[in-house]
């Protein structure tokens, strides 16, 4: 197992173990609905933009990186140069959002930049060292991990998000997964504190939200489709 996956797995499990132990601490109540409902909405929303960014990120990669001898600059990376943390940072975004306080968000934030500054910078050296002119240009091109609005503007999405369905199929156990763990959550925090109705009628909004996404994931993967035809996609 990589090292930076075992990293991640103490970190994920000492804060499961904080959050099982001290549940009244970290989990919000929703008592009063209202605002915390969307809240909720827009978390399972990030969870869901940030999953295509990592899958559109990590299978553009693996196309066109030749075996990591080649400098991608092309699809997400033309928006940042790490979309993949891009995608991750979202997705973590979203859960918290979905299930915890309003201060887990700042907690989120401080681990997630102290854990993944060392490894962006780590493989920035690595990338100079492999392309030292054409790293240093693209870096005084792209961001390193939030977009400028006016790059997204400016471009069609089917260039800077392209999508696969192949893809998808290798990363649909951890989606469903991880979707179905953050709704579980959720769901109980509902249910004991609002009753099933309440439950049942927000479920319905985020049903609609995950049946907007595989719609979009579908558009997406056409659009590409239809670029690779034409040769319009760059690597």
């Amino acid at each position: 197992m990589k090292k930076r996956l075992k990293i991640n797995g103490i970190i994920m499990g000492c804060a499961a173990i904080m959050v099982v132990f001290f549940p009244g601490v970290f989990f919000r109540r929703n008592v009063n609905g209202g605002a915390e409902e969307y809240i909720e909405l827009l978390g399972f929303s990030l969870i869901l933009l940030g999953q295509i960014i990592r899958v559109s990120a990590r299978g553009y990669k693996a196309e066109h990186s030749c075996e990591s001898q080649a400098l991608i600059q092309g699809g997400p990376y033309q928006i940042v140069r790490n979309p993949m943390y891009l995608g991750i940072f979202l997705i973590g975004l979203g859960v918290v959002l979905a299930v915890f306080k309003w201060w887990a968000v700042i907690i989120f934030i401080i681990v997630f930049v102290i854990r993944y500054i060392m490894l962006i910078y780590k493989e920035e050296r690595k990338l100079l060292a492999l392309f030292p002119e054409a790293y240093k240009d693209y870096c005084k091109k792209v961001p390193r991990i939030l977009p400028a609005l006016s790059t997204i503007t400016s471009l069609d999405i089917s260039e800077y998000l392209p999508v696969k369905l192949i893809w998808f199929r290798k990363e649909i156990g951890s989606i469903v997964t991880l979707l179905l763990l953050t709704l579980l959550v959720e769901s109980w925090e509902d249910i004991s504190c609002r009753g099933l109705k309440v439950y049942f009628y927000q479920s319905a909004w985020l049903f609609l939200t995950f049946v907007l996404f595989i719609i979009f994931v579908i558009l997406l993967s056409n659009w590409t489709y239809k670029k690779n035809g034409s040769g319009a996609v760059k690597s």
